[in-house]
């Protein structure tokens, strides 16, 4: 083959600029630190440096977004479930000491208050928000789980009531002992110290107490938002309407009772006729019924649904939302009504929320307020206030029968008939205190069991964030290692990329001499 001058200098050429290209390649990776600056460079490291990178992100946000928000979620819970604990604690040092049978209606009464107060910041613990979002509202993480002064306000403007559905087992069935002294009331003086209503029985026998049995609602002063009757309907498992009866199988109705104390004392005459009896008591929240209709309908395993209204709330109710199916009825004026329902079958309870840390994992950063915020902590407070209103009222009546003995002789027949009284309200007094100290020995090992419920709940949330750190210690290494691989992949050998341009440069400084010398001769030269 015959070689030209013209040859060797396209050649040349050629040369040149593949060795500049080279140079420029080389100078383009010192600057950038990259191997490639566009996928055709080197397709196999393209192709994994998109993989890789896609790993970093995923990693990254999973590890430094994700994780760190689900910690600082349950951090938080943990200090709001801590004070809770604490105030439990405080709650049942405080029913202990008012166990004692020696405290008096005053030191009963100081207990009481620093009970209730301790009860209102229980609830007020719940309305704990990280980052704007109520953490124990399950998916409505904008709402508390109390209603607020705003939400009364609203409710006040626009009339709310709600109809709500709670499930009510046969371990839900409580009891308590009710004496009844009404007949010291009777007034006047029956032959022989009798008591004037005819029944030939003294005073002090006419003092009774009797246990009552209830199933307690989860809210009392049931009304509807206009005032009207919060009408209660009681369910089988199945939705059907429970058809009551007695003993001999006769149909018992149960009857609505204005106040609890008259339903008390027709439950506890109802027994001693031999009937069944059961009422419920809006103002209160109850459903009370005597022994003699407990055996006669409920046994083991039972369970019901009980439907009722409430439209008069106070600022620190639990909302029912988070708790029960419920319909939310509101008035906004002008014949509207906004009717909204909540906890449906397609959006039940519980509402457990889930973060992604990791691929294909998730972990459960929430607890719900049913599962430590339970309504009996306040209905609680509602029965110790009833019972001490009774030792108020035996105390204030039996100053009362002292001061009004004080106006007659000792010798006389009235002195006599008031002392009887006397005797037969001091009876009722040592009922109701016995009642009181059972039922603060009863208390304790309630909330004994509600500090159970809150230490399972702590325990649940630490053994979250337990294997919410060894996931995120994968997660960092995982980072770390992808961000090796992806170094590994793209950036390059600083000091083996010098030496290959400072080659490159040498190479091309001796094409140049040699292309020189080359340009420089033509075939003339050797003719």
């Amino acid at each position: 083959m015959r070689i030209t001058n013209k040859i060797m200098r396209n050649n040349s050429l050629y040369n040149l600029n593949q060795n500049k290209l080279l140079e420029d390649k080389l100078s383009n990776q010192m600057t950038t630190q990259s191997k490639i600056a566009r996928p055709s460079d080197d397709p196999v490291v393209a192709i994994r440096a998109l993989r890789l990178r896609s790993n970093v992100t995923y990693v990254t946000q999973y590890y430094e977004k994700n994780a760190a928000d689900a910690d600082n979620w349950m951090t938080v819970t943990e200090d709001s479930l801590n004070t809770l604990g604490t105030i439990l604690k405080n709650l049942y040092e405080e029913a202990a000491s008012a166990a004692n049978k020696d405290l008096t209606s005053d030191d009963l009464n100081i207990i009481l208050t620093q009970m209730k107060s301790l009860t209102k910041e229980f609830y007020s613990s719940g309305n704990v928000d990280y980052a704007g979002r109520y953490i124990f509202s399950g998916f409505r993480t904008d709402t508390a789980i109390t209603f607020s002064a705003e939400d009364i306000a609203e409710m006040k403007e626009h009339p709310t009531s709600y109809n709500i559905t709670e499930q009510l087992d046969f371990s839900d069935i409580d009891s308590f002992n009710y004496t009844d002294y009404s007949v010291i009331d009777a007034g006047g003086m029956g032959p022989d110290g009798m008591n004037p209503d005819g029944s030939g029985e003294s005073y002090e026998q006419g003092i009774t107490r009797e246990k009552i049995y209830r199933f307690r609602l989860s809210y009392d002063d049931l009304t509807k938002a206009d005032g009207g009757p919060s009408h209660l309907t009681f369910k089988d498992s199945m939705g059907n309407d429970v058809a009551f009866h007695d003993a001999a199988g006769n149909a018992v109705t149960m009857q609505e009772v204005e106040l609890a104390e008259d339903a008390y004392k027709e439950a506890a005459a109802a027994k001693e006729r031999g009937e069944a009896y059961c009422a419920y008591v809006p103002a209160t929240g109850e459903i009370v019924f005597n022994e003699l209709f407990y055996e006669a309908n409920f046994s083991e395993g039972d369970s019901f649904k009980v439907s009722y209204d409430k439209g008069d709330w106070e600022e620190g109710d639990i909302h029912p939302a988070h708790y029960f199916e419920c319909r939310e009825t509101k008035d906004m004026g002008d014949g509207n009504v906004k009717t909204t329902v909540y906890n449906t079958e397609a959006t039940t309870l519980p509402q457990d929320i889930y973060y992604d840390v990791g691929f294909n994992q998730k972990i459960q950063v929430n607890t719900q307020a049913e599962e430590v915020f339970t309504h009996d902590v306040k209905r609680d407070m509602d029965d110790f206030q009833r019972c001490f209103n009774m030792l108020q009222d035996i105390e204030t009546t039996i100053s009362d029968i002292t001061k009004k003995r004080a106006e007659f002789p000792e010798d006389s027949d009235e002195y006599k008939d008031w002392t009887r009284k006397l005797e037969a309200a001091e009876r009722a007094q040592s009922y109701i205190r016995e009642d009181i100290h059972t039922q603060f020995e009863n208390q304790i090992s309630k909330y004994q069991k509600y500090m159970d419920d809150n230490n399972i709940a702590i325990t649940n949330n630490a053994s979250r964030r337990s294997r919410l750190d060894l996931i995120s210690n994968r997660l960092m290494g995982q980072q770390e290692t992808f961000k090796e691989l992806q170094t590994d992949n793209e950036s390059i050998d600083v000091t083996q990329v010098a030496t290959e341009l400072s080659s490159s440069e040498l190479t091309y400084e001796a094409a140049l001499m040699a292309t020189g010398k080359i340009m420089q001769t033509n075939l003339m030269n050797y003719i």
